[in-house]
Parts: C-alpha cells; sequence; structure tokens
C-alpha cells in the first residue's frame, strides 16, 4: 500500500532536492524515498551508540568525516 504526503521544505531544501533529482534523472518522490531509506539506516545502525555513520576514501578507506546526531 502506498500512501501520499505533504511536506513542507525551505527554499534551499527544495532547490537542492531539485538538483539531485535532475542530476540522477529520478522524480523528487524517488529521490526523497531514498533519503528517507537512509535516514531509517544510519539511526538503527547508530542508535546503540557502538556504531557511526561516516565518509571514508574509497581508495585509502581513511575515514574523511562523520555524521552526528541521528
Amino acid at each position: 500500500m502506498s500512501v501520499r504526503m505533504n511536506i513542507v521544505l525551505s527554499d534551499d531544501l527544495k532547490k537542492a532536492l531539485d538538483q539531485v533529482s535532475a542530476e540522477t534523472e529520478q522524480s523528487a518522490s524517488e529521490t526523497l524515498r531514498k533519503a528517507l531509506h537512509l535516514y531509517l539506516a544510519a539511526r538503527e545502525n547508530t542508535r546503540s551508540g557502538e556504531r557511526k555513520l561516516g565518509f571514508f576514501d574509497a581508495k585509502t578507506r581513511q575515514v574523511d568525516g562523520e555524521v552526528i546526531g541521528l
């Protein structure tokens, strides 16, 4: 089953959403679905405090940054 929702975005978020959607050639709805899936996976995996969400260099495997506050 699918549910239709209405959301309010700031101008900056709407602009970023439009840009990402155009770059990836997908709808804004699909972009938001993927973003929500990523958020939920990150939140679930960081909930215990033993794991963190981060970004790393694919070549060196060095962590370049982490996401705080999920």
